[in-house]
């Protein structure tokens, strides 16, 4: 399409912007060099919304393919409309591990340097080192110098992002405490705010891994399978949401079933896998906590790998989930599933230890590379 088409106004701005907002990151860069009209509409607030709300529907799964916690890791995106595709984080000029997934943004820790998070966005290369907290050194997060929760949360309608780091602190020395200090990084102030609450909860690497962000809340799921913990970050507050009855008692401390978290058209989502069956729960009602199922799929066609299969991202047409070696697409209208990936080195981690949800963004971190 020529630029002098839009100059002239052979087309409307609002077509031009819907036609646009389904190009992939890489074209839509190279096309803010075509002239001064394009750089501008392709920068606007406005159509970052739009593209933001375009890439919602194709939701993809991000992995990091770990073959030793002593080699340099590489970075696959799957994408079931592009196909698979390898990414570097090298602009971050770091040994980093990926810990929070959201809307296109990941927040990453430092292997060697303890303490040091970053927000990027790897689609533009761009990125934000965070601001060092202000906790004394005396203290430190139980066990192993890093925080037991992460969570990302950018917030598409406001273009603002949080940065969640809680964890149990004990003083060098002593035995564990039940203090549960939470640190809350604004990118509207690029500061860190502090909340100190009195918390017993333990949770898994994939209830790590799988951190919902909606309804302006982060949630996360115990391992006791009983309860979601969710954090409310317009008033730092913490409480639980109980998991549907029919679910509860069946987690992972129960009959053999797994229950996993994730997101489902802007509501909070459930899995439970069985050994035979999939079932999916929406929680239609936040302020109530009434929960609903909507789908329950069978695993037959995937018996041998039920054991290891993960759900990692899901719209109401598909699901993205991983296994040991694989990333499966099921497509939900037609029960259809479908290979996306598979792994040749025998030698690398599980898929599902180091896949999280993802889609793209333009959104800029205003910090790295052009």
């Amino acid at each position: 399409m020529s630029s002098s088409y839009l100059e002239k106004g052979f087309f409307p701005e609002e077509v031009v912007l819907q036609i646009l907002s389904r190009l992939p990151i890489k074209s839509l860069l190279r096309c803010k060099s075509v002239c001064k009209s394009w750089r501008r509409l392709l920068s606007n607030k406005y159509f970052i919304q739009i593209y933001n709300e375009v890439s919602s529907k194709n939701p993809m799964v991000l992995v990091e393919v770990i073959k030793s916690f002593y080699t340099k890791s590489t970075f696959i995106c799957v994408d079931r409309l592009m196909g698979v595709s390898e990414f570097s984080l090298d602009f971050l000029k770091d040994r980093v591990k990926v810990r929070a997934s959201c809307n296109g943004l990941l927040c990453c820790s430092s292997i060697p340097n303890k303490g040091v998070y970053y927000v990027c966005n790897p689609m533009t290369r761009e990125f934000k080192l965070l601001p060092r907290t202000r906790e004394r050194p005396m203290t430190r997060f139980h066990p192993d110098d890093e925080a037991t929760l992460v969570g990302l949360a950018f917030n598409l309608s406001t273009l603002k992002f949080n940065v969640v780091l809680a964890g149990f602190y004990r003083p060098f020395g002593r035995r564990p405490l039940d203090s549960f200090i939470c640190l809350v990084f604004d990118s509207e102030t690029n500061t860190w705010r502090r909340s100190v609450s009195s918390r017993s909860d333990e949770f898994t690497h994939m209830n790590k891994n799988q951190v919902v962000f909606v309804s302006g809340s982060l949630h996360w799921l115990t391992s006791s399978c009983l309860y979601i913990l969710v954090l409310d970050l317009d008033n730092d507050v913490w409480r639980k949401i109980p998991l549907p009855a029919e679910v509860i008692g069946k987690g992972e401390t129960g009959s053999g079933s797994r229950v996993h978290l994730l997101e489902l058209g802007g509501s909070l989502s459930v899995i439970q896998i069985s050994e035979a069956w999939m079932s999916i729960w929406v929680l239609k009602n936040y302020e109530r906590e009434e929960w609903c199922m909507v789908d329950k799929v069978s695993l037959r066609c995937i018996k041998g790998l039920v054991a290891s299969v993960f759900p990692i991202s899901q719209t109401e047409e598909f699901m993205l989930m991983a296994t040991q070696r694989q990333i499966l697409l099921y497509h939900r209208n037609n029960r259809v599933w479908k290979e996306m990936y598979s792994v040749k080195n025998a030698y690398t981690y599980p898929l599902w230890f180091s896949a999280h949800a993802f889609q793209s963004t333009l959104f800029s971190c205003h910090q790295g590379e052009e």
